[in-house]
C-alpha cells in the first residue's frame, strides 16, 4: 500500500512559484497510483502530478494530493529494429539518454534542459528548434494513461486515436501517464557554430538561415543590434570545442570550417565560466539602477558572443545546457511568417519606452507544424520568441510592464503561449488561439468529470 507524507513543500526549479499539498505520494506502480485516486474519489481531493519541476509557472501546483513519479523511472523496453523505446513516465530525460547510448539510439530533438519527466515534458508541449522539426510531444508513437476511475487505456494512432492526439500535450489533466513510447533515431553527432550578426542581417535572410541549419536559432539582446546566430547541425567529427578570438564578417563565418579544432580549449571555459559570475554581479547592481541593463546586455555579447564558436558531441550533450540563473520565463508561438514583424515590433516598443529593461537574451527558435489539440504549433509552422529576466542571486526584478507589452504584441501576432510558463490568458482566449480547444474540453470533461485533475492554473484554461 502507498503511503502518503504531510508538511511537504513542493518549489519549482526557478523558485518563483510552490505550494504545500495536503499529501504528497510517490508511488512505484501503476497499482500504487491507482490506490492514490481511490483515495482522492473517495475524500472528494484534487490530484496533480509532477516531474522535474521546471515549469516556471503554478501548472504544477495544489493544494490537494501530489503525485511524484520519481519512482516510476524504468525504461521498460528498446526495440532497435522499430528505433523506439518505451519508458515509465517518470524517468528524466537525464536519465534515459545513457541508456539510449549504449543502444545506439538517440531521440531526434530536445529541448535545453534535460532534468525533465517524459511525461511532463510532452504534456507541457515542450520544444527546441528546427523547421523540420515539432515539437518533442511530436516523437510520442504510444502511451498509457490511467483515467481518474482507475482506467488504464492505450493510445496511439490506431488504439484510441482521438485520445491519442489529445493526450500528447495532456497539462496533466486527462489523467496520469504511466508509460510513453518515443520514436528515437540512430544515434548521432551534432556540431554546433555560434558567430555574431545583427538583428537587421538575420531578419533579412531569415529563410537563408532556416535553410542552412536544421537546428537553427538566434539570440537577439535587447537594446541593441546585437545578434548571436547558433547553427547545430549532423556531423562525424569527434567531440571538440573550437574558439576562434579573430572576428569576421557573416559572411566569412558561413563558409566551410576546419576539421581539427585547436589542442586547447581552457580560455574558452574560463572565459564562460567569470563572464557568468561576472553577469550575475553586474544584473543585481542594475536593480538599483536599471539604466545599466542595456550597457550590461551590450557588455555581455562583447565579452562572450563577438566571436565564432564551434563544438562537436553526442547530440544531447550539445541539445542542452546547464541553467545557471533563477529567471521568469515567457515564450509564445506565433506563426513563422510572423518573425520579423513581431521581433521588429518587440524592438520598438523597447526603445519607445526606455524605463522598460529588458535582460538578454531574446531567444528565437522555429518548430515544424503539427495535428496536437492542444500543441501551439498546431496546424501551423512556428516560431517560438522566449523572454527572460534574470533573478540575480534569487533577487525578483521589475518584469511587469515588460511582459505586458510582450504578450500584447504576441497576441496582436496570432501568438499561443507555452504551456509550462506564466501567462495571463484565459478560456476566452484559448478558444480563440486554438481551433481544436472545443475538441480537446469534450475529452477531458469525459475523461475527468469531476475535475480531479485540475487546480488553479488548469481552472483559468478551461473555466
Amino acid at each position: 500500500m502507498v503511503h502518503g507524507h504531510k508538511g511537504f513543500q513542493f518549489q519549482n526549479w526557478a523558485r518563483t512559484y510552490g505550494c504545500c499539498p495536503e499529501m504528497y505520494y510517490q508511488p512505484a506502480s501503476a497499482e500504487e497510483v491507482r490506490e492514490v485516486l481511490a483515495l482522492a474519489r473517495q475524500q472528494n481531493k484534487r490530484v496533480k502530478v509532477v516531474g522535474g519541476g521546471h515549469s516556471p509557472s503554478d501548472i504544477a501546483c495544489t493544494d490537494g494530493f501530489m503525485i511524484h513519479m520519481g519512482k516510476m523511472n524504468r525504461v521498460l523496453q528498446v526495440d532497435t529494429q522499430k528505433k523506439q523505446v518505451t519508458v515509465e513516465a517518470g524517468i528524466l530525460l537525464a536519465e534515459l539518454h545513457p541508456q539510449l547510448d549504449r543502444h545506439g539510439l538517440a531521440l531526434p530533438n530536445l529541448g535545453a534542459v534535460s532534468d525533465v519527466t517524459a511525461a511532463g515534458v510532452i504534456g507541457s508541449g515542450t520544444h527546441n528548434t528546427g523547421i523540420r522539426h515539432g515539437i518533442l510531444a511530436t516523437q510520442v508513437v504510444a502511451l498509457t494513461l490511467m483515467t481518474a476511475d482507475g482506467t488504464v487505456l492505450e493510445c496511439s494512432a490506431s488504439s484510441h486515436p482521438e485520445l491519442f492526439q489529445a493526450a500528447r500535450v495532456h497539462l496533466g489533466c486527462l489523467g496520469v501517464v504511466l508509460t510513453v513510447t518515443l520514436q528515437c533515431v540512430r544515434q548521432f553527432h551534432l556540431q554546433e557554430t555560434s558567430f555574431p550578426s545583427t538583428l537587421k542581417e538575420v531578419l533579412d535572410n531569415l529563410d537563408s538561415h532556416l535553410k542552412r541549419s536544421e537546428y537553427f536559432r538566434f539570440l537577439w539582446f535587447p537594446h541593441s543590434e546585437n545578434v548571436s546566430v547558433i547553427y547545430q547541425d549532423h556531423t562525424n567529427k569527434d567531440a571538440y570545442i573550437r574558439d576562434s578570438s579573430a572576428l569576421t564578417d557573416g559572411a566569412e563565418l558561413m563558409t566551410d570550417f576546419p576539421s581539427q579544432p585547436p589542442s586547447s580549449s581552457g580560455n574558452w571555459f574560463w572565459d564562460y565560466a567569470v563572464g557568468f559570475y561576472l553577469l550575475e554581479f553586474l544584473l543585481w547592481m542594475s536593480t538599483f539602477l536599471p539604466c545599466l541593463v542595456g550597457w550590461i546586455n551590450r557588455f555581455f555579447f562583447w565579452l562572450l558572443f563577438n566571436r565564432k564558436k564551434e563544438s562537436s558531441d553526442v547530440s544531447h550533450k550539445i541539445f542542452t545546457y546547464e541553467c545557471r540563473f533563477k529567471q521568469h520565463v515567457q515564450d509564445w508561438a506565433i506563426p513563422r511568417e510572423k518573425t520579423k514583424e513581431a521581433l521588429l515590433e518587440l524592438k520598438s516598443t523597447l526603445e519607445a519606452q526606455p524605463q522598460v529593461m529588458a535582460h538578454y537574451p531574446v531567444e528565437v527558435r522555429f518548430t515544424r507544424g503539427d495535428d496536437i489539440l492542444l500543441s501551439p504549433c498546431f496546424q501551423r509552422d512556428s516560431c517560438y520568441m522566449n523572454i527572460i529576466m534574470y533573478r540575480p542571486y534569487g533577487k525578483d526584478v521589475p518584469r511587469l510592464d515588460y511582459w505586458l507589452a510582450y504578450e500584447t504584441i504576441m497576441k496582436k501576432f496570432g501568438g499561443r503561449p507555452h504551456w509550462a510558463k506564466a501567462h495571463n490568458c484565459t478560456r476566452k482566449d484559448f478558444e480563440k488561439m486554438y481551433p481544436a480547444f472545443p475538441k480537446f474540453c469534450a475529452i477531458r470533461e469525459k475523461l475527468d468529470p469531476t475535475g480531479m485533475f485540475l487546480n488553479s492554473y488548469l481552472e483559468k484554461v478551461f473555466y
